[in-house]
């Protein structure tokens, strides 16, 4: 989920469009037939359509989902069936299968996500008189045994009874090594006010996290695991998600007059029959599926390839508010699809879907789902540069999030941090917007661990400045490091090796250090695992007369946070000259003595902003006034920072 940055971004100049699309165009796959059904149940053993499907599957597909389900808009509800078969990837028998119901999050303020997050997600509250739940209303085995008397709500993380975002459902006998197990559910969903990724803006729906979800198992040695067994979590008011591949074949009904947009491709033209359409989709390879519909969608689609990217549909269901702003949606999906595919590697799937929310609309904006992503919602007329960068930012996620697959409850900044960096390298190179690193390293005000569990940060502006902000920095620190081009094949070989296999901080660490070949254990210690920033200041600056106009000036240098390897430092006398000096900052502090025909007035550390992870750059500065009693620290906070931020071209 895109950070709100906002607060340092400029206005710009609108982008250059690409070839104009004609607004409104059907799809062929969304012409309608003459007679339809309602949707029935399909069955586990349905096969994917043969012009479709991969000649070997990219991912170990442990979950197979057959999903039908209607939509009534004057009750906000779905209606869904589902058959869930599983496969126990690993070595012993399971005799429990665990699902995710995330819509119960929005159930009562007593949840665990909504005691929390207090009911607030980035800028957007949760509407008085609304809620969200799931209720199963049936579960049973392939024969027909009834599952539901036995199943038990359990809270792994806080013991929370009234939070029943995850289910045990134990199973009539184990599943062994490689075996499989289908269980059928059918269930109801009150959709929220559209909040925290999902819900609705009266007659439009986003329907993400919507289904009962089949949780996370890890097999022996996934992300240093001893022994295989479940990833167990609940929904909670900083974590995203994190589930297992597999394939979706979903039904979704609707009113006949809706636009529906989903992960995956139409798998035939939906069929209309009194008053309701049916779309049917399907996903492969996926570790999600999310949809959104609309009566008001303005519908547009472009076939796209570049080097790494063999043929995307990009298909882009537009708030009527921005149908004019059809060409810098597209142009902007087209240059993050080229852009990540060129640097990281392939984009494998036949589509990409983008939706705009209606005005009102941000709780389901800014959100990545496999093969689609929000925008944020189209409430202005005339953005400025946001709106390509939240789809730059999305789409980013298709890679970090949709392809690596990272656990985003335990190491949230393997994928935000990650696609922050990948977003910024976007907006500079294609948009002209260069990050003003320096501001952005000063968010930083209570630096924590990277690998944690994202509800262990105090609240959500701590865990947005570290996952996003600070592991992005992380990042740009270790690039200035190496370089770009060592830190291109870092990034690339990582996105390979580790694509459709979730890896963890220590698989990222050993890619550093196999390409470098270099330990980085000391970096990772006090940057990724520890909670440091860096903080060197200058302590004081001390000037003896030694006779015949001669000076010795002595000047502390302190550090205070994390180490790095070179620290810049400038040293300015009162008549004029300078000299500048790198310092190692092995030991805690140093001092440097210098002789001159005049003192040293004033002193900088890093006076280029270098040091891309010190955060603190109010002690940096130091002046001094010969023969005065009295010394004045330039407070960087209101000068320098004034200075710093317009001395910059772009942000």
């Amino acid at each position: 989920m895109l950070l709100a940055a906002g607060a340092v971004l400029l206005s710009h100049a609108l982008l250059p469009s690409s070839a104009p699309v004609p607004q409104g165009t059907m799809p062929v796959a969304l012409q309608e037939e003459p007679s339809a059904k309602k949707p029935d149940m399909p069955q586990p053993s349905a096969p994917a359509p043969a012009n479709e499907q991969a000649s070997a599957p990219l991912s170990y597909r442990i979950a197979e989902y057959h999903m039908s389900v209607a939509y009534t808009p004057e009750t906000q509800q779905l209606s869904g069936q589902q058959a869930l078969t599983w496969e126990n990837p690993g070595t012993v028998p399971v005799q429990e299968l665990y699902l995710h119901l995330y819509p119960n999050a929005f159930a009562s303020k007593n949840t665990t996500f909504m005691r929390e997050s207090g009911g607030k997600l980035r800028s957007d509250e949760a509407k008085e008189g609304t809620s969200g739940s799931m209720e199963l209303l049936s579960v049973k085995s392939e024969d027909g045994e009834d599952l539901s008397k036995r199943m038990t709500f359990v809270q792994p993380d806080d013991g929370n009874k009234d939070d029943h975002t995850l289910v045990r459902i134990p199973l009539p006998k184990p599943v062994g090594a490689g075996e499989k197990v289908t269980i059928r559910t059918e269930f109801l969903v009150k959709m929220p006010a559209a909040f925290a990724r999902m819900g609705y803006v009266g007659d439009f729906v986003m329907a993400g996290q919507w289904f009962p979800k089949v949780a996370a198992y890890e097999r022996k040695g996934t992300r240093g695991r001893a022994e295989p067994g479940w990833d167990l979590h609940q929904y909670h008011g900083n974590s995203e998600f994190y589930a297992d591949f597999g394939l979706y074949d979903v039904k979704i009904q609707v009113p006949a007059s809706y636009i529906v947009a989903a992960t995956g491709f139409p798998v035939k033209p939906p069929v209309t029959d009194k008053g309701l359409k049916t779309y049917q989709f399907y996903a492969e390879d996926v570790h999600d599926f999310a949809w959104s519909a609309s009566p008001h969608f303005v519908y547009v689609e472009e076939p796209f390839s570049a080097p790494q990217v063999p043929g995307v549909k990009i298909k882009l269901y537009l708030d009527p508010n921005h149908q004019d702003l059809k060409d810098r949606y597209l142009y902007a999906a087209k240059k993050a699809l080229a852009r990540y595919s060129q640097w990281y590697g392939t984009y494998p799937y036949s589509t990409l879907s983008i939706v705009v929310p209606p005005p009102g609309g941000n709780g389901a904006g800014g959100m990545e789902y496999p093969t689609l992503v929000t925008a944020w919602g189209a409430s202005d007329k005339d953005p400025d540069l946001e709106l390509e960068r939240v789809v730059v930012h999305e789409i980013g996620h298709q890679f970090f999030y949709g392809l690596v697959a990272t656990n985003e409850f335990e190491e949230a900044w393997l994928d935000e941090g990650f696609t922050s960096y990948a977003e910024d390298k976007v907006m500079e190179m294609d948009f002209g917007e260069k990050p003003n690193l320096p501001v952005e390293s000063s968010y930083v005000t209570a630096p924590g661990s990277l690998h944690q569990n994202a509800w262990s940060y105090t609240g959500h502006d701590q865990y947005a400045e570290n996952v996003y902000t600070r592991g992005k920095l992380v990042l740009k620190a270790i690039e200035q490091q190496v370089g770009t081009k060592t830190m291109d094949r870092i990034m690339k070989t990582y996105f390979q090796r580790w694509e459709f296999k979730h890896p963890s901080t220590k698989d990222f660490q050993a890619v550093v250090e196999e390409v470098t070949k270099t330990s980085w254990e000391d970096f990772f210690n006090q940057y990724v695992y520890g909670s440091m920033m860096m903080d060197y200041a200058v302590e004081s600056v001390r000037v003896k007369a030694q006779g015949a106009g001669a000076y010795e000036s002595t000047v502390e240098i302190a550090k205070r946070g994390g180490n790095s390897p070179a620290v810049p430092i400038h040293f300015h006398f009162a008549d004029g000259t300078s000299v500048d000096k790198t310092w190692d900052g092995k030991e805690n502090s140093i001092e440097f003595k210098l002789s001159h025909t005049a003192p040293v007035d004033w002193v900088r550390i890093d006076p280029v902003y270098s040091l891309i992870l010190e955060n603190k750059h109010i002690n940096n500065f130091f002046q001094t006034e010969v023969n005065q009693t009295w010394q004045i620290r330039w407070n960087l906070g209101i000068a320098q920072l004034l200075q710093t931020i317009f001395g910059w071209v772009a942000w």
